[in-house]
């Protein structure tokens, strides 16, 4: 039912002297090349600087499993319990609500509702989804991009999309920008509509796009396998695509995605110091270029990522769609 990590302790975590620390995985497990990934190696940075005494993650094998899984550290008196992405949203609240002696960490999980004991950790999609416009403005040839997304009811593909196409515009107006939600789809295949994502993408590959971003999980993951299998750029999100679809990405030249692992070494000293925390705002990056993008527009994709962080570039992107 549950996949353990075998560097459980013997360390007593109800024991306010020591401080324990777990991480409990969606069904994509540790090695996502994503935000959990990237979690539980800030885990281990942190463990590693005598900020924590014990580590231990819990990879679930089905969503029905979230909650229990996440109960099991709670019962054993961990200090912080980290779960990672918006799937796991609700179980993360409610556990939150439940025991109230562990403080919980949803990384990724925009939460409506305030408890003491409840840190989400956000990430600005918006900004991400600019970044990658902006790198799609440097690298088309046709003078046409597009992005396929998944339904803009879901107010972070909202920001992803919405900020792609920001991004096209601030660096090159006269861009033609071709943007496609899933809307009016099976809510079933939610995040998993491998079928739609393909053929989208290739309807834009039709219409001239030559670069194309997407986002929503396997979804996109689809339209970037086509628009690798067809011979053109693809800019991922979420987690990095290039090493998640291995050889069928082959066109995937950079994913944009939230940084997890300095916002979990800086709550950790926070926590252990006793600290009141809130919400935050989390740093994201992207993947690094081939030669097939020049030095000079890294650098511009770099200074950009800074500004926008500092406040010195906006947006403009609503926080969810009219």
């Amino acid at each position: 039912m549950l996949s353990l990590s075998a560097c459980m302790q013997s360390s007593d975590c109800f024991n306010e002297n020591v401080f324990c620390a777990a991480l409990v995985t969606d069904t994509l497990g540790l090695q996502d090349h994503g935000l959990t990934q990237d979690t539980w190696a800030g885990l281990e940075q942190a463990k590693a600087d005598g900020l924590i005494d014990q580590i231990a993650y819990i990879e679930s094998v089905d969503t029905r499993d979230y909650e229990k899984n996440i109960s099991y550290f709670a019962q054993k008196g961990f200090d912080a319990i980290i779960t990672v992405g918006i799937g796991m949203q609700d179980e993360t609240l409610r556990s939150a609500v439940l025991y109230p002696d562990s403080v919980f960490i949803g990384m990724g999980q925009p939460q409506e509702k305030t408890l003491p004991n409840l840190i989400p950790i956000t990430f600005a999609e918006d900004q991400m989804g600019f970044v990658a416009g902006a790198i799609a403005s440097h690298l088309t040839e046709t003078g046409i991009v597009g992005a396929v997304c998944e339904t803009s009811g879901i107010d972070a593909m909202w920001r992803y999309c919405e900020g792609f196409r920001a991004g096209v515009s601030f660096v090159n107006k006269d861009l033609k920008v071709l943007v496609i939600y899933r809307e009016d789809g099976d809510r079933e295949k939610l995040f998993i509509d491998e079928a739609w994502g393909e053929a989208t993408a290739l309807s834009l590959i039709h219409r001239g796009a030559d670069v194309l971003f997407a986002a929503g999980g396997v979804t996109a993951q689809a339209a970037l396998r086509a628009t690798s299998e067809g011979g053109f750029y693809a800019i991922g999100a979420e987690r990095n695509q290039a090493e998640a679809l291995a050889e069928s990405g082959s066109g995937v030249v950079t994913s944009v995605y939230g940084s997890a692992s300095f916002e979990v070494q800086d709550l950790m000293r926070l926590l252990k110091e006793g600290n009141a925390i809130e919400p935050r705002i989390g740093q994201f990056r992207y993947i690094p270029f081939g030669q097939e993008f020049p030095e000079s527009a890294s650098l511009e994709i770099n200074l950009l990522i800074k500004d926008l962080f500092n406040g010195k570039i906006m947006t403009n992107v609503t926080l969810s769609s009219p």
